[in-house]
């Protein structure tokens, strides 16, 4: 009876050491999960490499996958396989929209502390739409100058719009505002650059009025034409064309162009002393026939001839020669 007690004591004594061992093996393992869970929380989001044949997926480091607005930029980076990491080893993607949300920019290369070699690619974001939308970024078959294929699965993400569609209707904050007014001019320094501009400008319109006028004044008392325009102007009325001083005073404008008496026959000197007056060659010959008639043959009938209209086209004559 004493022996089976002891054996019953014994074997008590085994079961407890087997229990406290199989605790102490399982608190062990344990403690080795929540290191393990611990040390993957702290690594940056990557994919597992894998190789399947010439498929690869390689390392990535993922950009964070939420709060973009429009124009941020997010930055993948694929880790190179080794024996690829020369520059160029790996093709990059093509540049330019990815999609409706994102523009791919050119990749570029780079080298972390340990030499590895990685292809960063940075994306921005060019679209979005008036809410919270889910977008990804797009997956990707690189080739390796070894013929191997990287295969890099798309990433979720999410951007949204930089302001509310639906304004709060608060106070100053409403869906609508007026346009800002724009801020007012010093108009003072422009008022008085505008007096200087015209006066200036009135300054030159009254010299060159005056600059005329004199112009005008000096050769009507020098130019033998002028002259008798002028003093035509003054006999202007019905009976112009017949009065004996406007006659006469045209006669004494032709004598002084040509320095000498003028009649019928010495036309040609006229001519020769002021050839602008060649034009009106059959005017003037006509000019002194009627002449004739008039002073010279007693109780003639003359017909009417345009005195006035000769001595204006002679004035303009002048002038014109003489500018």
């Amino acid at each position: 009876m004493r022996q089976r007690e002891r054996r019953i004591d014994r074997a008590g004594r085994s079961h407890s050491r087997t229990g406290v061992a199989a605790m102490f093996v399982f608190a062990r393992a344990f403690a080795l999960l929540l290191l393990l869970a611990c040390v993957l929380a702290l690594t940056p989001v990557t994919s597992v490499a894998a190789v399947s044949g010439n498929l690869f997926q390689p390392t990535v480091q993922e950009p964070r996958a939420y709060g973009y607005l429009l124009g941020d930029v997010l930055t993948q980076r694929i880790l190179l396989p080794t024996g690829d990491n020369d520059v160029g080893s790996v093709a990059p993607p093509s540049i330019g929209r990815a999609g409706a949300w994102l523009e791919r920019r050119p990749a570029r290369y780079e080298t972390d502390a340990e030499g590895r070699r990685w292809m960063v690619i940075d994306y921005q974001v060019v679209n979005v739409a008036p809410t919270l939308t889910r977008i990804a970024l797009p997956a990707l078959r690189l080739t390796s100058a070894s013929g191997a294929t990287l295969q890099v699965a798309e990433w979720p993400l999410s951007v949204g719009p930089m302001t509310s569609a639906d304004a709060f209707d608060a106070g100053d904050l409403q869906l609508m505002r007026p346009d800002r007014q724009a801020p007012l001019v010093p108009t003072a320094p422009l008022r008085r650059q505008a007096s200087v501009a015209l006066g200036l400008l009135l300054l030159i319109v009254l010299s060159w009025l005056g600059w005329w006028l004199w112009r005008n004044w000096r050769e009507s008392a020098r130019l033998p034409f002028a002259r008798a325009w002028r003093q035509m102007r003054r006999l202007d009325g019905p009976g112009v064309d017949t009065s004996a001083d406007a006659w006469l005073c045209v006669h004494h404008a032709l004598n002084e162009t040509a320095g000498h008496v003028v009649h019928a026959g010495s036309l040609p000197s006229l001519f020769a002393r002021a050839p602008y007056l060649q034009p009106l060659r059959a005017q003037l010959e006509q000019f002194y026939q009627q002449s004739t008639e008039r002073f010279f043959t007693p109780a003639s009938t003359v017909a009417p001839y345009p005195l006035r209209g000769l001595c204006q086209s002679l004035y303009r004559a002048e002038q014109r020669h003489e500018r």
